[in-house]
């Protein structure tokens, strides 16, 4: 089986994940606020071990002594990337309605609005795609694979997040679904990217691979860890992402 081979069945699978996911969300309709702070916090607590063990630390390694700064720019270009979409483009919570809800309907009226929620969504995934194509250089497959495994998971109570606040302010199932795979198609549109920029020169990979580290780092200090702050059960989420982190690192020695 090709690399390209590997890297398309990684990339359904994410995509499936995500499905998953809302699929989940779809039929439970609410989450409790502390089953999901513990959920996005372990999975943050895996997408951190990953950014660092999986993406930036290797790209250092393979920058070496005289290529220092391309791990330094990178992580920079990541992380100044996703800002500037994070500054033109509205916060999740403020789209979804999940901490204010809106009269029965309103969102409902707004096709731009959910239009919008589909961009904010993508600043968390297509990163993510980014950040599991650009791996599948074939020089480490063991790091590509941990990368894939770790979205995947985390993609699973993601995407029940992302589902139930539109069902409680009253979007219809279908257009429900229409966002949840368009959120799977940019995740896997992130991959095959990832994977052809990537393989544009390997001069260049210690770059790339740390923006995508950085894009992810900005993302769980961003959103990630915020969100699961923000409810009162700030204790649980700490410990389970302390528990993801030490889960990805046996995860990574496993792989």
């Amino acid at each position: 089986m090709t690399i390209f081979q590997q890297m398309t069945i990684c990339a359904c699978g994410l995509g499936l994940a995500s499905l998953l996911g809302s699929t989940i969300g779809l039929a439970v309709k609410k989450i409790p606020h502390r089953g999901n702070d513990i959920f996005l916090g372990f999975c943050a607590g895996m997408m951190l071990a990953a950014s660092l063990v999986c993406l930036i630390v290797p790209a250092v390694e393979m920058a070496g002594v005289r290529g220092w700064w391309q791990p330094l720019v990178g992580v920079a270009l990541g992380v100044g990337l996703i800002a500037l979409l994070d500054r033109v483009t509205p916060h999740l919570h403020h789209l979804t309605g999940i901490e204010h809800e809106e009269p029965h309907g309103t969102h409902n009226r707004s096709i731009n609005r959910i239009l919008l929620f589909v961009i904010a969504i993508a600043i968390h995934k297509f990163p993510e795609g980014l950040a599991t194509g650009v791996v599948f250089d074939g020089s480490n497959m063991g790091n590509a694979y941990t990368v894939a495994i770790t979205i995947a998971l985390q993609n699973i109570p993601e995407g029940m997040v992302v589902v139930t606040p539109l069902l409680l302010i009253g979007v219809r199932y279908a257009r429900v679904i229409l966002v949840s795979i368009s959120i799977a198609l940019l995740e896997v549109a992130g991959v095959f990217t990832g994977y052809f920029i990537g393989d544009i020169s390997s001069v260049y990979l210690p770059c790339i691979t740390a923006l995508a580290g950085g894009a992810m780092l900005y993302v769980i200090s961003d959103e990630m860890i915020p969100e699961t702050h923000s409810h009162g059960y700030e204790k649980p989420a700490t410990y389970a992402l302390v528990a993801g982190v030490m889960c990805m690192l046996y995860i990574n020695m496993l792989v």
